[in-house]
C-alpha cells in the first residue's frame, strides 16, 4: 500500500541524468504529488516490479487488466520537474509488457501538454522561449593542447568524464568555464549536430529505425532533418486536440494514436482508417509529456521515442537518501554530501 499510494525507493542505474542525479543516488520518489495511479495488472507477485528475481519468469499475469485511473493529486506536473514514469518502448516486440509493469525511468519534464517544443543548438525551447538549464545538465567538449596533457586530477576536481562510446568528454557549463582556462588548453568548443541534417549516427524520433512508429502515409517517409541537439519544432498531444493527419503529422502522432490509445489504424491506398473509419482528423485522450535527460548527449529520452502518455507517469523524485559509488575507494563509497538532498 505504501509502495502503491505514497512513496517508493529507486536508484538511478545510469549517468543520463548526470550531473544533477549520480549512478548510484538513492531516491524516493512521491506518489502523492501527482496524484497515486490506481494498479493497472493487479495479480502480481509482491516487491517485484515485472521479472522475477533469479528465476527471471514474469511477476505479474496479465489476464485481468484494469483501466487507467489516477487518485487526486497535490500539483499538475511542471517543466523542469525530475519525474519516474514507464518506459513507453516496452509496449513493443519482444516485451509487450502492460503500461504498469514497463520499466521505471527517469528524466526531466521539458514539455507539457500543448506546448511547442524545439532544440536549436542544444538549447531547449518552449513556445518560444528558452527553458532554465538545469543545474547539473551536462554536454560534450572537444578541445586541443599545446602539447602539455591536462592532469587527470583536473578531470576528477571538475567531473569530466568520457562516456563510453564516446570521442569527446562531457562536463557542466560551470566545469567548461574553468577547463578552458588553463594555459595548455589551445582549443575548446561544444559538441553540437550539425542544424538541418540529419544524424544517421544518432536517428531521432520518428524516423529512428531502432524504434520505428510504423506505418508511413503514401508509403514514404518523411525526412524531418532533426538531431539531438536540433530538433523540433514539435507539438507535445494534449487531451482533446484535434490533429489533422497528413504526410508531416501522421508520422509524429501515429504511434499515439495506436500504441497507446489504443486505436486499429490502417492505411488503404492514402486513406487513413481508425477503427474501421475514413478519416483525416484525430482527437487526443490523454495529455502527453517531453522528457529529457540533464546528461544530454548520454540519455535515451524523448528525442529518440517521442511522447510520455499521462498514464505512465508514475511519480515525482523528491531527495536522495543514500549515494553510493562503486568506482570509489572502500572508505569513500558513500557519498556523504549527496545524503538527503532534495532533487531539482
Amino acid at each position: 500500500l505504501i509502495r502503491t499510494f505514497f512513496i517508493e525507493a529507486y536508484v538511478i542505474p545510469t549517468p543520463s541524468m548526470e550531473r544533477s542525479l549520480l549512478v548510484g543516488d538513492f531516491l524516493f520518489v512521491s506518489k502523492v504529488n501527482y496524484g497515486a495511479r490506481t494498479p493497472m495488472t493487479p495479480i502480481a507477485f509482491p516487491f517485484a516490479h515485472h521479472t522475477m528475481p533469479l528465476i527471471g519468469t514474469k511477476a505479474y499475469w496479465d489476464g485481468i487488466k484494469l483501466p487507467y485511473y489516477r487518485l487526486p493529486g497535490l500539483s499538475d506536473i511542471k517543466k523542469g520537474d525530475v519525474v519516474v514514469f514507464n518506459y513507453p518502448m516496452d509496449a513493443d516486440s519482444p516485451l509487450y509488457r502492460p503500461v504498469d509493469k514497463r520499466e521505471n525511468y527517469i528524466k526531466r519534464c521539458q514539455g507539457m501538454p500543448g506546448d511547442t517544443l524545439s532544440v536549436v543548438n542544444g538549447q531547449v525551447y518552449v513556445n518560444h522561449k528558452a527553458m532554465p538549464n538545469p543545474p547539473g545538465e551536462q554536454m560534450e567538449y572537444s578541445y586541443t593542447t599545446t602539447g602539455v596533457d591536462i592532469n587527470p586530477q583536473i578531470f576528477t576536481d571538475l567531473n569530466v568524464t568520457t562516456y563510453e562510446g564516446h570521442a569527446n568528454p562531457a562536463m557542466t557549463q560551470e566545469s567548461a568555464n574553468v577547463l578552458k582556462g588553463y594555459s595548455n588548453v589551445k582549443s575548446f568548443a561544444l559538441v553540437l549536430s550539425q542544424k538541418g541534417v540529419s544524424d544517421s549516427n544518432s536517428p531521432v524520433y520518428p524516423t529512428n529505425p531502432g524504434h520505428p512508429v510504423g506505418l508511413m502515409l503514401n508509403g514514404k517517409q518523411h525526412d524531418f532533418k532533426w538531431s539531438v541537439d536540433n530538433y523540433g519544432p514539435i507539438i507535445i498531444p494534449k487531451k482533446g486536440w484535434t490533429i489533422k493527419l497528413d504526410t508531416i503529422t501522421f508520422p509524429l502522432y501515429v504511434r499515439a494514436i495506436k500504441v497507446y490509445e489504443n486505436n486499429k489504424v490502417q492505411l488503404v491506398g492514402n486513406d487513413i482508417l481508425i477503427n474501421g473509419e475514413k478519416t483525416d482528423t484525430y482527437t487526443f485522450k490523454m495529455n502527453y509529456y517531453w522528457m529529457m535527460g540533464d546528461n544530454r548527449h548520454d540519455s535515451d529520452d524523448s528525442r529518440f521515442w517521442g511522447f510520455v502518455p499521462e498514464d505512465h507517469i508514475v511519480g515525482k523524485a523528491l531527495f536522495i537518501w543514500m549515494s553510493w559509488d562503486d568506482n570509489a575507494s572502500f572508505f569513500s563509497k558513500i557519498r556523504w554530501s549527496r545524503l538527503f538532498r532534495g532533487i531539482h
